[in-house]
């Protein structure tokens, strides 16, 4: 049984929990700029290109299952804090199982995934043969990436975010090496990228299981009676569906701020690309204490102990708000520089320069709406995440369609931030709602 009392909800605990999150999302950018730097080295547009684009395919693909992952914390984790240990290793049957059934979907019919996808995202004859023999390769690791999202649900949940580290770096280290054997060493083009990453990902499954080794030295795992459980497979089944839609919300979202920026013009588009990488560092940064509390508030919920959930939410918060305090005092003083080295083109540079104060307040207007997921994700108040996305996507539509016509590419990103806003405050509202939870 997890040690959950209030006074246990100590700050170092928290960064037990988030800073190996952080380093772990250190570690994702170095493998694609490597993977592109090897390819590179060919001297050819098309084999980058066909690496480009088919790596985000298939991450679009896998992404689908991201749910796994957060379902995963916030029911492990209310589990472990009842001290039910027989269903945290049920669990983690049930969403190895998922993945390797989800992955085996993939490789059936790829054919036409495959198909679709060049039909949204054309590509000219030769990158698309070549992403497609990258794509071919790589689609046989797709078990073992989605059973690995359950994995990751699964140890943060035991607030093992060290072996979430761990498994991360083993599998950049590996897919790294191999890059240089089968490219550069063996000058198997696309292909041995392909063969890298496939190795790299089945290495990070096979790792991971070891991990979780200890979970499978009690009977429940193959308990089928547990592991099938109706009631349990319904609210899993019930709390994946509320995120997947939320994340489909929020992806749409995402896709529309693109789409809207294009309309603006090139330079326009291009400037917000760059300043969506502040965006990304932030919510790099803020996913360690998120995660922390779909660990923390999960176990507590599950414990039936509220002073605990209160202080797990209060004390990974405070940890938030310090980071994105921390990253717009960054953003107002570096963003130029930063913006810089990242755009060469002046005009960008200007374009980006003009836009840099929503970045600065972008991180603080966040902190609510990024910190209140981890909350709702470990109490599994998913219901509640996906209406209040809901909410936030017509907020955002309404403060687009008034704002954008006056204000161009102000306009646009002031409705982006406003839709924040909404999230974070009809989040909060349903807040207390989810403390009584834990009374019983």
């Amino acid at each position: 049984m997890s040690e959950i009392a209030p006074a246990t909800i100590t700050h170092a605990r928290v960064l037990h929990i988030a800073v190996p999150v952080v380093l772990a999302n250190v570690t994702v950018p170095i493998l694609g700029a490597v993977d592109t730097g090897v390819i590179g080295q060919l001297g050819e547009a098309a084999p980058i290109g066909a690496v480009g684009i088919g790596a985000i395919i298939l991450t679009a693909i896998y992404w689908l299952f991201g749910f796994l992952r957060m379902g995963t914390a916030g029911l492990a984790a209310q589990a472990r804090g009842a001290g039910d240990n027989g269903e945290v290793s049920a669990l983690l049957t049930r969403v190895l199982m998922i993945g390797l059934a989800a992955g085996l979907g993939f490789i059936l019919f790829q054919r036409p995934l495959f198909w679709a996808a060049f039909e949204l995202a054309p590509a000219t004859g030769e990158v698309e043969t070549l992403a497609r023999a990258y794509m071919g390769i790589r689609i046989w690791s797709a078990p073992a990436m989605i059973a690995l999202y359950g994995i990751m649900g699964w140890l943060i949940a035991q607030e093992r975010t060290r072996s979430l580290l761990v498994v991360q770096v083993t599998m950049n280290v590996v897919n790294i090496g191999l890059d240089f054997l089968f490219v550069l060493g063996l000058g198997w083009g696309v292909e041995g990228v392909a063969l890298a990453t496939f190795l790299a990902e089945w290495t990070g499954l096979g790792l991971g299981l070891w991990l979780c080794r200890a979970a499978f030295r009690l009977p429940a795992w193959r308990d089928w009676t547990q592991v099938f459980d109706r009631a349990r497979l319904e609210r899993m089944m019930r709390v994946n569906t509320d995120i997947l839609i939320r994340s489909l919300l929020l992806e749409a979202m995402v896709v529309s701020f693109m789409f809207f920026g294009a309309s603006f013009g090139d330079v326009e588009l291009a400037a917000n690309q760059v300043l969506l990488q502040f965006l990304h560092i932030t919510a790099f940064a803020m996913d360690g204490f998120a995660f922390g509390a779909e660990s923390l508030v999960g176990q507590a919920l599950g414990a039936g102990n509220r002073p605990a959930l209160r202080r797990s939410a209060l004390v990974t918060s405070i940890w938030g708000a310090v980071t994105v305090g921390v990253l717009a005092l960054v953003f107002l003083f570096a963003g130029g520089p930063i913006i810089d080295l990242m755009a060469k083109d002046p005009a960008v540079q200007a374009a980006a320069r003009d836009y840099l104060p929503w970045m600065v307040a972008a991180p603080l207007i966040g902190w609510a709406p990024w910190m209140l997921d981890g909350i709702f994700i470990g109490a599994t108040a998913t219901r509640d995440m996906r209406n209040m996305m809901i909410l936030s996507a017509v907020v955002f539509a309404v403060a687009l369609a008034v704002l954008g016509p006056v204000f161009g590419n102000h306009g646009l990103w002031a409705a982006y931030l406003i839709s924040y806003v909404a999230r974070g405050v009809t989040l909060g509202a349903r807040y207390p709602a989810l403390e009584a939870r834990a009374d019983g």
